[in-house]
Order: structure tokens, then C-alpha cells, then sequence
């Protein structure tokens, strides 16, 4: 009887053991690290917030909960215009916001987000993981003790709302407009008053006349903030980027200590948010726009003449910007030829077969 119960303790303990020893070696071995986030987004924004916990809680799962990330809304960690200094100083680990944020600190940093009359989604990523483009950013970023990784895009944004009708190229003399980055330096050539307000305080500034105009994102998040009930008009297309590459800086000390395995379920987090955050976007517009406009938004697409004038001063800008940034002028030839090729390329084969699409489908659809 001894002998028996003997045995069969000894083979469990024994299948004890196999078992622990086929767990993975990720389980057993590995540290646990508790890092944070901090972002440029309220909250209240599940397309864009949300995919920044959803990248977070992905970590998680791809190490067994060995592998932390918290993140938090804009401001509640650090205020958002430090978020990039937050992660360069290594006061939190990493962020998640739009790169073109931060342009006061290197224009060159633009071309992580987007250019005016820029690459659109695809071709942004393309550029960047088969163009050289990340090389070419990683090398900017080192300068600042951060590596950058791409989490997210949202697409090609509309052009903004507005008190006012934009007519032509005089309208926008004197516009004072809630716009980021390298737009804004565009509309500055024109006459305009660019301002950079964060999320929360854009709605307050355009209701009391503080501000004329104000660009977010598109559809779906303006709705969200209520812009439609203090700037009736409604612009398209948002020609200031042509998408908008969400960026998640991570600070070169803290990627380093990661183990081999945490830092590929990062980059694996951010490449599966970089594809579903476009998809939510293109899912969600369609009908946050049909809805704006039920409510009184009045849907307007800028003159031509608007149009020329902001494309000849972008084209203007960039010149500029090479000649008194080595880091921009580094950049930009291999970026604009990338943008050519794509060009001709997306002419030939998306841009003939999404017109005529485009086209029949609404014609159907309104019969």
C-alpha cells in the first residue's frame, strides 16, 4: 500500500515537473516590467485613445501578463506639448501622439506624421518599412535618446471647421485656426494665425470667437468633440497631411533593457494598431459624417484657387525648410522621390479604378 502511494506521488511530482519545464520559457524566466504611457488624447476618444490601451493590453497578452503598459489620457501624466521631453529624459517610458506635435523642436519631424499634400496611409507605410524611411527617422530620433515605432494612422483628415465660408485665398488673411505643426507653418505664408490649442480647449476657444477655424481629425472624433454646434462649415479635403501616422516614441534606455522577446511583442502590438486603427477610422466616418450633416453641418470642398495656393506654398515651405535644417534636408529628396514613383503608380492602377468606382457606386446607391 506504502509502496504504491509512493509511486504514484513520485509520478506526480514527476508530471509536475514536465509540465513546468514545457511551459514556455517566456513564463518562467522573464522579468516583469511596468512601463507608461503617456498620450496626447482625451479619454472620450475610443478611436484613437482607445487603440493606445488596446496596443497596451496587447503587450500584455503576447508576454503573459509579464510585460505592463499603462496608459493614460493627454495631460493627466504630463502635459501633452512635453510628451516628447517626458520620454527623452526618461520621466515615462514611452507616448503615443502625432509627431508633428513637436516641429517647434525639429521640422524634420514632420515627415514621421505628415507632409502637406503628403503620402496617404499606404504610402506613408510603405515608405517607411520599405522605402527607408525608419531608418532615415531612427537616425533623427537618436539625437533625442528615442526610437520610434509606428502605431497607427487615421488617414487622410478633413479640412476643418469654420465660422465662416472660405472663398477664396483673402478669406484666410487674418484666420486665426486651432491647426498643428506643418500645416499651420503653410497657412502662415497666407496670412493666416495658426494656434496650437490642445484637444480639450478647442471647443471653448471656437465658441467664443477666440478662434475662427479649428482642424481635429475627421468625422467621427469631431463629432465626438461637438465642433458642428460652434463652426457650421465643414471643409474638406485636409490637404495639411495627407494621413496622419500616429507615433509611439519609446526612450532608447528603457527599449534597450527590454528582453528580445518583449521588444518583438512591442513592435507586433504596433504593426496590428497601425492596420486597425485605419480600419475603425474608414468604418466609423461614413456614418459620423451623415449624421454631422442631418445636424446643420454644412459639408463645403475648398475653391481651387485655395488649393493651388496652399500647394504652392507647401512646395515653398519645404524649400525653405532644407536650406535652414541639415536634418529636414537629409530627408527630403529620397521622401519626395518615394512620393513620385508612388504617385505615378497609385495614377495608374487605384486612382483610375477608385474614380470610376466611386462614381457608379453613387450613382446606383441614389437611384
Amino acid at each position: 500500500m506504502q509502496r504504491r502511494r509512493f509511486l504514484a506521488q513520485a509520478a506526480g511530482a514527476a508530471g509536475a515537473g514536465l509540465a513546468s519545464a514545457s511551459l514556455p520559457a517566456l513564463a518562467q524566466s522573464s522579468p516583469a516590467v511596468r512601463w507608461r504611457m503617456s498620450t496626447s488624447w482625451p479619454r472620450s476618444l475610443d478611436t484613437i485613445y482607445g487603440s493606445a490601451d488596446e496596443l497596451c493590453q496587447r503587450v500584455s497578452q503576447l508576454t503573459d501578463g509579464k510585460f505592463e503598459i499603462r496608459a493614460f489620457p493627454g495631460g493627466e501624466l504630463v502635459p501633452s506639448p512635453q510628451n516628447m521631453d517626458a520620454v527623452s529624459n526618461g520621466t515615462v517610458e514611452c507616448n503615443h501622439v502625432l509627431s508633428t506635435m513637436f516641429v517647434g523642436k525639429n521640422t524634420a519631424l514632420t515627415f514621421d506624421t505628415g507632409l502637406s499634400f503628403g503620402l496617404n496611409a499606404r504610402q506613408h507605410n510603405a515608405w517607411i518599412h520599405y522605402g527607408g524611411g525608419l531608418q532615415q527617422l531612427r537616425k533623427l530620433y537618436k539625437k533625442y535618446n528615442i526610437v520610434n515605432h509606428v502605431c497607427g494612422n487615421v488617414g487622410v483628415q478633413m479640412g476643418g471647421w469654420y465660422r465662416k465660408e472660405i472663398n477664396s485665398v483673402a478669406d484666410l488673411q487674418g484666420l486665426s485656426m486651432r491647426i498643428g505643426g506643418i500645416g499651420g507653418m503653410v497657412l502662415s505664408k497666407l496670412g493666416a494665425v495658426p494656434q496650437q490649442i490642445p484637444p480639450g480647449d478647442i471647443y471653448p476657444a471656437l465658441e467664443k470667437g477666440t478662434i475662427d477655424a479649428a482642424e481635429w481629425i475627421g468625422p467621427y472624433d469631431d463629432e465626438k468633440l461637438g465642433f458642428n454646434k460652434v463652426a457650421p462649415f465643414y471643409y474638406s479635403p485636409g490637404w495639411f497631411e495627407g494621413s496622419a501616422s500616429i507615433t509611439t516614441m519609446v526612450n532608447d534606455k528603457a527599449w534597450d533593457a527590454l528582453p528580445p522577446a518583449y521588444q518583438a511583442a512591442f513592435e507586433c502590438a504596433c504593426g496590428e494598431q497601425t492596420m486597425k486603427m485605419l480600419a475603425n477610422y474608414d468604418a466609423r466616418n461614413p456614418l459620423a459624417l451623415r449624421k454631422l450633416i442631418a445636424g446643420g453641418a454644412k459639408l463645403r470642398f475648398f475653391p481651387k484657387e485655395v488649393m493651388d495656393a496652399v500647394y504652392k506654398a507647401s512646395q515653398e515651405l519645404w524649400v525653405e525648410l532644407s536650406e535652414k535644417n541639415p536634418d529636414f534636408k537629409a530627408i527630403y529628396p529620397d521622401w519626395k522621390k518615394f512620393q513620385a514613383d508612388e504617385a505615378s503608380w497609385f495614377r495608374v492602377a487605384e486612382n483610375a479604378l477608385d474614380n470610376y468606382t466611386f462614381a457608379a457606386v453613387t450613382r446606383s446607391h441614389s437611384k
